[in-house]
């Protein structure tokens, strides 16, 4: 790639980056993307791994897709993206034994049918957690997909439901995802969907907010669906790198950042391994972790010493173990309802869930694991051949431990608990393929140690306490950089708002206002990190 100079330079090929790539190019910036991997879309990803059967080595299913107002304007269907559903939308069997499970119906009303039958009052409730989600969805995701402080979205919340309610829903979002269920439901089922998806989360399901997460995901879920690409993964990345070069981004794979040069305290030029440099007029634009940007590309004198004893603390989500078979048939479930279902949550009822998350932060290897299991023929049929099933799970192991030998017992394990809910699926195994946490972060650097989410989702480092304690934007103490990962305000998840949020604020920041603007936020930040 030849050195030349760029209105923007973009850090990254992952969805936020070709978020970011495609709105400056809207604005009419000339944008140069750097990804360094020789694939674009991080971690959106699939190849084949056996013969004829597609597996999606990273996310697999969207439920944030359709709520996301960025990637919806996008119009990624112009560009070659479709989709398409398993017939429900995620099931839980609670035991190995067990022959029904919670299943997330595509209809609301079948959802709360099939709860009622553990408690007839758990129906009802399901469709009031419903109607619920329908009087506060557009201001709730407004006021979670902007930048702080968040006006729009809580006024318009407030004018809706009131204060009292207002003070309810605060209290509600605030609840474990145990004491909600707990709260609100009588049978297993219903709590299962709350705690599942909140485990699914990345939150552990006795902690404070994790039952919001739960009901978010959930709700989500019971609106749109989990929905998937047709034909992989990839496909929304590539429609993504479509729609970004539409817009005149220029996108360059195999060009890993080495450097980000500052001068008088902005960003002034980016330094690939290659040795080629990209002079930045106006923005660069980083969808790397927040460790990455300020320990490796910046120069030490550039980054301030609170803000490095800041990041000292910054905690990493636990590492994924991943994964994926080809199977010659259909997945034998001892609960046959499950078999309908894209998503599975498997392996622990509600208190195995608890016990599960005890085992993660007391460091120890859990013995049955916790997983998301995705049956992605079921969800899109061009997956595999007829009569078959490409099918991945996946699961974490405790902080600080992340080494092979570490990974493949917990795999094993993995084996075990499916084999236990699904007597006979060892023996449709055609093929096994295992992710370790270093084969994640060796298919993409920016999933440091298997760790999928760009740092923790738990409350201590989400909102203005993401990745640091700061303002909750993309804004950092570099003039004209801007982090625009899931390492950023709102974090983890495909809904390309942090690439949004960064690429809004570099084309704020210019002109008379933006100069104000940019004195307002400087001076905010030395009073954060400066000594």
């Amino acid at each position: 790639m030849p050195a030349h100079t760029a209105d923007a330079v973009v850090i990254g090929g992952g969805h936020h980056g070709l978020v970011a790539a495609a709105l400056l190019a809207d604005a009419g910036w000339d944008v140069v993307l750097l990804e360094a991997t020789d694939r674009i879309g991080g971690a959106i990803r699939s190849t084949s791994l056996h013969p004829g059967f597609t597996a999606d080595l990273f996310s697999a299913f969207y439920p944030l897709y359709e709520a996301s107002p960025v990637l919806r304007a996008l119009d990624l269907e112009a560009h070659g993206l479709r989709w398409t559903r398993a017939p429900s939308v995620l099931a839980h069997p609670p035991r190995p034994d067990s022959e029904r499970a919670a299943v997330l119906c595509a209809d609301r009303e079948d959802t709360a049918s099939r709860l009622a039958e553990d408690h007839p009052r758990d129906g009802e409730t399901w469709l009031e957690l419903c109607r619920q989600w329908d009087a506060v969805r557009e201001p709730l995701l407004q006021t979670l997909f902007t930048t702080f402080p968040p006006v729009r979205g809580p006024v318009r919340m407030l004018r809706r439901i009131g204060t009292a309610e207002a003070l309810r829903l605060a209290r509600f979002l605030l609840l474990p995802a145990k004491r909600m269920g707990e709260e609100l439901f009588v049978g297993e089922g219903a709590r299962l969907l709350l705690a599942g998806n909140a485990a699914h989360a990345d939150a552990p399901v006795d902690a404070p907010v994790s039952g919001a997460y739960g009901w978010l995901l959930a709700m989500l879920g019971q609106h749109h669906g989990f929905p998937v690409p047709v034909g992989g993964a990839g496909e929304l990345a590539a429609a993504l790198a479509r729609r970004a070069e539409a817009a005149g981004a220029a996108l360059y794979t195999g060009q890993p950042v080495r450097r980000i040069d500052v001068g008088r305290g902005r960003a002034v030029a980016v330094h690939t391994a290659a040795g080629s440099t990209v002079r930045v007029r106006r923005a660069v634009i980083a969808d790397v972790n927040a460790p990455t940007l300020y320990g490796k590309l910046l120069p030490d004198d550039a980054v301030p010493a609170r803000l490095r004893a800041d990041l000292d603390r910054f905690a990493w989500d636990t590492p994924v173990v991943k994964l994926n078979w080809a199977l010659d048939g259909p997945i034998p479930w001892r609960a046959s309802e499950v078999g309908q279902a894209g998503t599975v949550h498997l392996g622990a009822d509600e208190l195995g869930l608890v016990r599960w998350s005890a085992d993660l932060e007391s460091r120890t290897l859990p013995h049955s694991p916790y997983m998301l299991f995705g049956q992605m023929t079921t969800a899109d049929a061009s997956r595999s051949p007829a009569g078959t099933e490409s099918a991945w799970a996946y699961t974490h192991l405790p902080r600080e431990i992340d080494d092979d030998a570490s990974a493949d017992e917990l795999a094993r394990r993995v084996d075990a608990t499916v084999e236990a809910f699904a007597p006979g699926f060892d023996a449709r195994v055609l093929h096994r393929h295992v992710q370790r946490p270093r084969d994640i972060e060796d298919t993409d650097p920016n999933l440091v140690s298997g760790a999928v989410n760009g740092g923790t989702a738990q409350l201590f480092q989400q909102l203005v306490f993401r990745p640091v304690p700061g303002l909750g934007r993309s804004e950092t103490v570099i003039g004209n950089l801007f982090l625009g990962s899931s390492s950023a305000h709102p974090g983890g998840g495909v809904h390309g708002v942090c690439g949004a949020l960064a690429a809004r604020a570099a084309l704020r920041n210019h002109g008379l206002r933006g100069l104000v603007r940019r004195r307002a936020i400087s001076a905010a930040l030395d009073v954060l990190y400066r000594p």
